[in-house]
Formats: structure tokens, sequence, C-alpha cells
């Protein structure tokens, strides 16, 4: 079936089946791979795009059902040159280091500053725990938020 996405600000015909991810669309059809594969079942945050606003996983998001939606990818944050802020506090943050994770955790808290006022430590914490790190940086990734969060201020 033929779908209309919109996806970081362009709108986009592509032909899916009824079952088939906005991941795998995202990835396959479009080449947006900022948005990582990885465990498929929802439980990591690597594939965490933001639809209408909100922090999703593209891996179980079926692509047939986000039309009419505003599908936002990590490579829909760079401006005119320029990272977004939270971007710029995980790199100053040395907030990763493989960096599979990254894109993700990144859309998530972009996600969570967007809907969030007073950013507290708990709250940044509690928050970001279904994102998973395999190299452990959250204490990096708190304060590159925490960071974001008091320059958008």
């Amino acid at each position: 079936m033929k779908v209309s996405l919109r996806v970081n600000g362009a709108t986009h015909e592509v032909d899916v089946t009824p079952t088939q991810t906005l991941l795998s669309v995202l990835r396959d059809q479009l080449g947006l791979t900022g948005t990582k594969y990885g465990c498929g079942e929802g439980q990591c945050g690597a594939c965490t795009v933001l639809i209408d606003g909100l922090p999703v996983r593209s891996c179980q998001a079926r692509a047939s059902l986000v039309q009419d939606k505003s599908v936002s990818t990590i490579e829909s944050l760079e401006s005119n040159g320029r990272l977004h802020p939270l971007q710029e506090a995980f790199l100053k943050h040395e907030a990763m280091q493989c960096g599979y994770c990254t894109p993700g955790m990144i859309m998530a808290g972009v996600g969570l500053l967007a809907s969030t006022a007073d950013l507290t430590d708990e709250a940044i914490v509690k928050a970001m725990d279904r994102n998973v790190c395999r190299c452990g940086t959250y204490p990096r990734i708190v304060a590159a938020i925490k960071e974001a969060a008091h320059a958008r201020a």
C-alpha cells in the first residue's frame, strides 16, 4: 500500500506492507540511517524518533499508522549548520562512547526538553530509563540534558 509520511518536514510517498515498521522505512526507503536498529522489541531505545513531538520506538511503530503525523529523526535537529543544543551538550559532556545509542538518547532527550519545564536529576533519570546505553555513560547523559535545559531557559 502507498502511504504519505511527513518526515523531518518533507512529505514522502512510500510503499509499505501493513506490518512494516517505521524504522525500516526510515532506514531502507528514505536513507535516514541515523535512527538505529537495536533490539527490535522496543526495549533499548536506539530507534527512538519523535512522532508529533513525543518519543516513540520506531521499531514498533507501523509505518502505515503514522500518516498525518509529523515524524522527526536525528537528522532533523541540525539547523543552518548548527547542532541542536542537546547535541552540543552531548559533545561537551562526552555523553557517548560507542555512539550507537546516541541518536535515540538525543531524540528522547529532545522530547523530554520539549515537554518538561523543571528537570531534576530524578526526572531525567525516570524519563530516560527506557533508553539503554551499554557503555554506561548515564551520568554524562544526565549532565548533557541538564545543560541543554539550562540553555533553553
